[in-house]
């Protein structure tokens, strides 16, 4: 570690793997829901539970998105955070507005919270995603404004590298994205038109340039690759980003109203998005090819080349195969939506903080050569059970959606009630379930590397 101010990171760190496991618990409760549809009801109810599963995954990503700024800007910037007692203040003040928001879905009628926080002032809560309260959305505001400042001040004063300065444009586009969850047209059509501002250009968009800026950031420390090199792939891989996700912003206004321009819109920007996820995957396993060093931490280099490949199957392939309009007719709303979502949000963003905190926390624990031996290779084990049991999650759950617009959406055979489906899709389901558990496990094991100890 060079500099002090990086160790404001470890709290961001760790606070976003617990959430993690909260998250990942509550997939279980979720799967096991789909068999047995009154588990736990009536105290954990599947749309509660549903939203705090969504909610601690898009919560977990920002602390870990924050964390892996606090501790690379310094390192690129050659100097020290602008002010880590700031960032400090915000871990905190965002980390109890979290767990407040979270415990207020569990033990408090949606409705009744709804009224405590005073939304009817100004309404935003009730949308997927964005169903936090006014004040928590607030809040997330100022914590996003005292973050950008904190990380634009550091890299204002110090020195400007391409990582930077893509990881600057990722997080200010975040924040100003997120202003549209305040705005909440009566129209529906229009609700949902702006509603993907929020969604579509976070994960779709500025998410992606952060972690373009993380994935760069490692592979020069693991592998000794000239920044120069480096460099010139960021470009590219952003750029064909950005626009591909901008304009891609189409495949999600197909029959909502929108007018029908962006059923080809959004067809031919789909077509398109799998190209910087490919591009992804070249730039990761060249970059490990052409490595001028062999370094210790052997695990950080296998989360970043398995980012890259994860990500183009979840987001690339999974995405392709069900965003071309005509398809689209039949299968949006299914399982296969599901299958995008869960590859794509692993692959991309929950692999790319493993890959950061795994380059990064043995450092901040004084381990300046990464985990020992013994560590890295119960780590490889945690690494093969997340990655294989969210490919049989995925899987699983692309058969169910299969299933789903055979047996109930195609308009010449005699289609099945929705509940009549998803009856026919339990044993999908139970299979879907066990390869969760088989993730979870990996998640624990991956807690447990941490603990490891070198043989004297």
């Amino acid at each position: 570690m060079k500099y002090s101010s990086q160790m404001v990171a470890k709290n961001y760190f760790i606070f976003a793997l617990v959430l993690l496991a909260g998250e990942m618990l509550f997939g279980l409760i979720l799967g096991t829901q789909y068999i047995a549809g009154d588990f736990l009801f009536p105290e954990i109810p599947f749309n509660v539970a549903r939203m705090v599963h969504t909610n601690l995954l898009i919560v977990l990503i920002l602390f870990g998105f924050m964390g892996s700024a606090y501790y690379l800007v310094p390192e690129e910037s050659e100097r020290e955070l602008w002010s880590p007692l700031l960032a400090n203040i915000m871990f905190w003040v965002f980390a109890a507005a979290g767990v407040a928001t979270i415990l207020g879905y569990l033990l408090v009628p949606y409705a009744t919270l709804a009224e405590l926080t005073y939304n009817n002032l100004l309404p935003t809560m009730g949308r997927e995603f964005l169903e936090q309260p006014t004040i928590t959305k607030i809040g997330i505001v100022v914590v996003a404004l005292a973050f950008v400042l904190n990380i634009g001040m550091t890299i204002l004063k110090g020195r400007k590298t391409v990582i930077t300065v893509v990881l600057l444009t990722g997080l200010l586009g975040l924040a100003v994205f997120f202003l549209f969850a305040f705005y909440v047209p009566d129209n529906l059509v229009l609700d949902k038109f702006f509603w993907w501002y929020v969604v579509h250009l976070w994960v779709e968009g500025v998410w992606e340039l952060i972690l373009g800026a993380i994935l760069s950031f490692v592979l020069i420390k693991v592998t000794g690759v000239d920044r120069e090199h480096i460099d010139k792939w960021l470009y590219l891989i952003i750029a064909m980003t950005l626009v591909s996700g901008i304009v891609g912003t189409g495949h999600h206004y197909f029959y909502i109203g929108a007018p029908s321009y962006w059923l080809w819109i959004g067809s031919i920007a789909s077509a398109v998005e799998p190209l910087p996820f490919f591009l992804m995957i070249l730039y990761a396993f060249t970059m490990a090819k052409q490595r001028r060093i062999d370094h210790d931490n052997k695990m950080a280099l296998t989360w970043a080349k398995g980012t890259a490949v994860m990500a183009f199957l979840g987001a690339g392939v999974l995405g392709f195969l069900h965003t071309l309009a005509p398809v689209n007719f039949f299968t949006h709303g299914t399982q296969l939506t599901a299958a995008h979502g869960h590859l794509s949000f692993f692959g991309a963003y929950i692999m790319i903080l493993f890959t950061i905190i795994s380059y990064a926390m043995p450092i901040l624990r004084g381990r300046p050569h990464g985990n020992c031996a013994k560590a890295q290779a119960v780590e490889r084990k945690a690494f093969w059970m997340m990655v294989i049991g969210m490919l049989g999650v995925t899987s699983a759950l692309v058969i169910a959606g299969t299933m789903q617009v055979f047996l109930q959406r195609l308009p010449d055979v005699d289609a099945l009630s929705f509940m009549a489906t998803q009856t026919e899709i339990v044993p999908v389901y139970m299979v879907r379930l066990a390869f969760g558990v088989m993730s979870v496990l990996g998640l624990l094991t991956y807690f447990y590397s941490f603990f490891v100890k070198e043989e004297a």
